[in-house]
This record gives C-alpha cells, structure tokens and sequence, in this order.
C-alpha cells in the first residue's frame, strides 16, 4: 500500500518537474521573442529618426520585414532610381511617397505602428527576385502578422501615385490614418499674381478702347480651350495623381495609352486634348466653309481641310476609346 501511494507521489512530482521546465523554457522563449522584437522596434525607430524612409538592401529586408517577430507594418516602395535604369516614374512616386512618410513621421499621432521603407533595384536585386516582382515602381504592404494579401499590393495603374491615394491605401490596410502636409508650393500663386498683372497692364494701357471685352471671339475661344482641357481628363489627373506614361522594363517598350477604361496616363490626356482640338478645328472649318461665297477658292479649301480633320482625328479617338473599352464592335477608317 503504501509503496503504491510513493509510486504516485514520484509521479505527480515528476510532471511538477516537467511542467516547470516547460514553463520555464517557454517564459525564456517569450522573454528572448520580446527582446527581439524590442530590438527590431529599436533600431527601425533610430533610422525613421534620421530618414522618414528607411533604405534596405536584401539583408535588412529579410531581418526586418520578412523573419518573425514582428509587431509593426512595414510599406515598402521598390523602385529603381539609379539614372541608367531611366525611370522617370520611378522618381515622381519617389517625391510622392517621402510627402506620405515626411507626414507621419512629424504627425503628432506618429507610432511604430507602422514604417516606410524602400528597397532600389540595384541595392536589392535579391528582394525583387525573392517576390517575383519585375516591374517599378511597386507598393507593398507588409502586416504585422500573417504574409500579405493581395490588396496589400498597391494599384498603381488605377490609383496613381498621388501621396494623398497613398494615405487612403495605407489607412484601409492599417488603420492609420495619415494626414498629407505638402511643402508649400509659391508657383501656383506667383503664376496667377503675374497673369492677374499681365491682364490688369493690357486693361489699363487700353484703358480708352475696351471694345475687345466684348469680342464674342474671344470668349467663344477662352470657353473652348477650358472645355477642351476639363473634356480631356485633367481633372482626374489633378485628383488621382497618374503616371505621364509606364515603360516596360522587360521590353523598354514605352506606352502612352492605359489599357484599361478604369485609369489613364496624364500622356493620354494630351493626345485626347490635341485630338479633340482637331476635331473642333475641322468643325469651324466646315462652319466657315458653310457661310463663304459659293464661288470662292478658300471655301473649297477650308471645306476639304475640315472633313480631313473630322474624319481622321475622329477615327483615332474612336480607336482610343475601342482599345481602352475591350469588346466595343464600331470603329471607323483606322479601326
């Protein structure tokens, strides 16, 4: 009997034992996960102290973003700035993407909650390797837990690059919301002081002869070129921020036209614009042509000059239009 009560005594000190040691094993093991993880919080809270984006390479990128633990979200803008890769939009989406870091590292709300970091092609060939990514720039959003989804890869081509889209992108994957500071820009109200000048010059020097207020010319022509301009897309430009065109880096191929209806290039608009232009142009040419003596040279001119720019500017906007909007059945000349 009572060697049967010893044999159980021995056993429940056993596991006593044993439970204490695992216990003890997995506080160090917390103890040193929390250290590390102090660490890391540490050192990325120095570097944001000195560069609101943090440079990495391979090695800081597999220590900092990719190995476990990590309690932070990290947003990572891989790009490639170096002059001979010639990457234009790589360098406005850089000045974009140091407003949106510049803001939340002097916010009054900054945390190490969340770190902005960008990884160049020739600094860290490994990491673009390591994602499969062969296009810049590329934003990509690394949660503090768990490896990213997709919608923690930024669309560039529909959203822009614009610090303000930005700031959305990061709020819907983070919850933090970020508050745009730009640097105060003069040239916007230099530009209108010097045009308010120029008119208020030519007002006073004609100060005795106003007539051409009054020019029904004038006014036709100013609303035209502001229909012109709101008709092409530069509105949505100033809202979203696109790139002026997008280079394949595989290929260099360059392209002007964005494939998709939802997005454009700020090159498309442009071309749109200069088309349009034409059209109108053709348009008044056919109106003059209407109210020119019957016999007159210059009525058959501007009548054959203003079908040519209706029908040829026409069919590339339609052409335009078919390759942006896939499946639509009209195309007309240049197809």
């Amino acid at each position: 009997m009572l060697s049967k009560e010893l044999k159980v005594l021995c056993k429940v000190l056993l596991t006593l034992c044993v439970c204490a040691i695992l216990q003890s094993h997995g506080a160090h093991g917390q103890k040193k996960k929390e250290t590390l993880m102090s660490d890391k919080v540490s050192q990325l809270m120095e570097w944001t102290s000195k560069r609101s984006v943090i440079r990495m390479n391979g090695d800081k990128f597999r220590r900092f973003v990719k190995a476990p633990p990590r309690n932070y979200s990290v947003v990572i803008m891989f790009t490639a700035l170096q002059p001979q890769r010639q990457c234009g939009v790589c360098r406005q989406a850089d000045e974009e993407f140091q407003i949106l870091a510049n803001s939340w590292r002097y916010s009054s709300a900054f945390t190490n909650r969340v770190f902005f970091a960008s990884v160049d092609f020739d600094e860290g060939s490994d990491v673009f390797q390591m994602l499969n990514m062969n296009s810049a720039p590329t934003f990509l959003h690394f949660p503090s837990k768990g490896k990213p989804r997709r919608a923690d890869t930024y669309e560039l081509q529909v959203r822009g690059f614009a610090a303000e889209q930005l700031s959305r992108w990061v709020a819907d994957r983070t919850d933090v919301l970020i508050r745009v500071i730009r640097p105060p820009n003069y040239a916007g109200p230099l530009l209108l002081g010097l045009l308010l000048t120029v008119i208020g010059g030519l007002a006073y020097l004609r100060r005795n002869n106003l007539e051409f207020l009054f020019n029904k010319n004038v006014w036709a022509f100013s609303a035209l070129c502001f229909v012109l301009i709101m008709t092409s897309g530069q509105m949505w430009n100033h809202i979203r921020g696109p790139p002026y065109a997008h280079k394949n880096p595989s290929t260099g191929q360059i392209s002007y036209i964005h494939g998709s209806s939802q997005a454009q290039f700020v090159a498309e608009t442009h071309i749109v614009l200069l088309f349009n232009a034409a059209v109108t142009l053709g348009m008044v040419l056919l109106c003059e042509a209407a109210t020119a003596p019957v016999t007159s040279d210059k009525r058959k001119i501007m009548c054959v000059a203003g079908i040519a720019l209706v029908m040829v500017f026409f069919s590339w906007l339609l052409s335009i239009f078919r390759a942006k909007y896939h499946g639509y059945p009209y195309s007309f000349l240049m197809g």
